[in-house]
């Protein structure tokens, strides 16, 4: 019975070992993608920063790392962050059109299917110097092709709010209300 034991003991771990390591063998086969955009607000307004997006996969999904930095702001504000579903910034930052919410029910209406928009990131809160920067791991988008791809045929942006995301649904302005800046996500 002991011995039976050790051999089921020993065929499951060389089945889970087996089956782990071709995860990680499959993830490591995986490109890493890279993203970025320089973010500037109205001319004169001193405002300015970065987002780099990297895509890696760490199991079956790719996931992927967000890191946006913005300086110039007022200190101790408080500011939504979207990707937006069109790779523009001029004439205005309203060129950007809506939250990024690809597929048969998306809808880009910032305070409709809000904060269920693929596009949904953080707040970024300034500091007293009036830097704000989060880094975020997301599901919600890709950088490769495919239905969540940020790379769409028009492209997409970032956008930072004059106000904060309230994560709310049906509530004019509560997604962050008017544009501040805007950078163009660019493939790196």
């Amino acid at each position: 019975m002991r011995t039976v034991s050790r051999v089921v003991v020993f065929v499951f771990l060389a089945g889970v070992l087996f089956v782990g390591g071709k995860t990680a063998s499959l993830a490591a086969q995986q490109p890493v993608l890279r993203a970025k955009a320089d973010i500037a607000g109205a001319a004169g307004s001193g405002i300015s920063g970065f987002a780099i997006l990297i895509q890696s996969y760490t199991g079956i999904l790719p996931t992927v790392e967000v890191v946006v930095r913005v300086t110039g702001l007022v200190p101790g504000s408080v500011h939504g962050v979207h990707i937006h579903e069109t790779g523009a910034c001029l004439p205005t930052f309203a060129a950007a059109n809506g939250h990024f919410d690809p597929g048969p029910n998306g809808n880009s209406n910032p305070d409709a299917n809000h904060p269920f928009h693929m596009g949904d990131l953080p707040n970024l809160v300034a500091d007293v110097n009036g830097t704000a920067a989060f880094e975020h791991r997301t599901s919600r988008i890709t950088l490769s092709p495919g239905p969540l791809s940020i790379f769409d045929a028009d492209g997409s942006a970032i956008i930072v709010h004059v106000d904060e995301d309230r994560g709310t649904t049906g509530v004019a302005g509560g997604a962050g209300g008017a544009r501040l800046a805007c950078g163009v996500l660019l493939q790196d």
